[in-house]
């Protein structure tokens, strides 16, 4: 049976593409600006690609690592998440409180929903090393929902939050994504190399880290930004972040992987997730020449097309190869050309924040970069579509029972011949 949130990913994978071009013909003029399109581009990546293939593969992670039989799909977990994100692509454009609202408690219901399913997945064992970075992921992405939600609709006054674009982004970029992706990174590491990727006492002090990090990011913003608050929550995070990465790094040379390009999509792309934490100081600081307006209102573009979605192109084929074809020898994804396009494209970004005559030429050609960089992912995942509903084809048409019990396979000679020759 084919997983329906992979189907999903790969349609919103394509739709990204698509919305990566709209972006660039809108940078240079080819066609009209509507509104939302730059919220709306950023969450058919994080919710249409990345949430799709976590919400798939995190029951099925977590079911064998307590050796249990891979559940059966959650159709009630998958209608609230899409029908809520249709709900949200169809209302933020039009700014209909009604459509965000409804599409919001959706999502929201989704991921709690999927919360308690991974816990009652352990059936009473301990939680494992990964399963607590998605379930704490998951709490900062409800967090992430009701401050994204409010909005829209007026929920930041009464909820007192100063900064509430920088809250929603921060919950759902330091907690949510990283926690998330830092859990998967443990897993597909493991698996990789066959070997824990860190002692549980090592894993326990990233997590904690990491968690106390970014509650004290998402504070900050809440609060006006008092030092007090940013200064420790960036410290713990990027020390945290660091740390992953080093043992991911160690892990990787160790298994001999560097050769293949899906191995430094997953490290490099942690550059772009890097890059705002280490600037924060001297937009604190006021430091002539980093403009904060510029700097929050352009760099999470750089950082979900440079750190999620990099992300994504290597873990995607890996899981669509391990899971959906059966693959245990798959491998993780991404190529040479999609590395060297994502990462030029995150720097002309970056670039139009500090060169403002040509932002509109550097956005555009950012853009540009980002779809082609997406086409060859997206063809990968196709062909493994493809090549899997072809299998699935060939396999019905010898096992249905027409193919033998037809009347007309007894009475033409070619009908029994081509019977024998389906069951050979």
């Amino acid at each position: 049976m084919l997983n329906p949130y992979f189907v999903t990913a790969l349609f919103y994978l394509l739709v990204a593409v698509l919305a990566a071009l709209d972006s660039a013909a809108t940078s240079f003029a080819i066609l009209p600006w509507f509104n939302g399109l730059r919220w709306l581009r950023v969450h058919f990546i994080t919710l249409g690609i990345v949430t799709e293939t976590i919400f798939g593969v995190l029951p099925i992670l977590t079911a064998r690592r307590f050796s249990l039989p891979t559940p059966a799909v959650r159709w009630d977990i998958w209608a609230a998440l899409n029908v809520g994100l249709v709900l949200l692509i169809a209302g933020i454009p039009i700014v209909n409180e009604v459509l965000i609202f409804t599409g919001g408690a959706l999502i929201f219901t989704a991921a709690t929903l999927l919360a308690v399913h991974l816990a009652q997945l352990r059936g009473g064992q301990a939680v494992g090393a990964s399963l607590k970075f998605y379930i704490m992921g998951l709490a900062y992405l409800l967090l992430g929902i009701i401050v994204g939600t409010g909005l829209w609709i007026g929920w930041s006054e009464p909820l007192r939050i100063q900064v509430p674009i920088e809250v929603h982004i921060h919950a759902n970029n330091w907690g949510f994504m990283s926690l998330v992706f830092a859990g998967l990174l443990i897993e597909v590491l493991g698996g990789l190399t066959g070997k824990p990727l860190a002692s549980g006492r090592t894993i326990n002090a990233v997590f904690w880290s990491m968690s106390l990090g970014a509650l004290l990011l998402v504070i900050g913003p809440w609060l006006g930004g008092p030092l007090w608050a940013i200064v420790p929550g960036l410290v713990l995070h990027l020390g945290a972040t660091l740390w992953l990465l080093w043992l991911v790094t160690r892990a990787l040379s160790r298994a001999h992987l560097w050769s293949r390009p899906g191995a430094w999509h997953l490290v490099t792309a942690y550059a772009w997730i890097l890059a705002p934490v280490l600037i924060a100081p001297l937009i604190i600081l006021k430091v002539p020449g980093f403009p904060g307006a510029g700097i929050e209102a352009t760099a999470p573009q750089a950082l979900i097309y440079g750190w999620v979605l990099q992300f994504s192109f290597a873990l995607l084929p890996y899981f669509l190869g391990r899971i959906f074809m059966a693959d245990r020898t798959a491998q993780l994804g991404g190529s040479w050309w999609s590395l060297l396009l994502a990462h030029v494209g995150s720097v002309f970004i970056w670039a139009s924040i500090f060169i403002e005559p040509q932002r509109n030429l550097l956005h555009g050609a950012a853009y540009v970069l980002y779809a082609l960089a997406m086409a060859p992912i997206a063809w990968m995942v196709w062909r493994m579509f493809h090549g899997r509903i072809q299998t699935l084809e060939q396999k019905l048409a010898t096992e249905h029972p027409l193919a033998t019990e037809h009347p007309l396979a007894t009475e033409h000679p070619l009908a029994t011949e081509h019977t024998v020759d389906a069951h050979t």
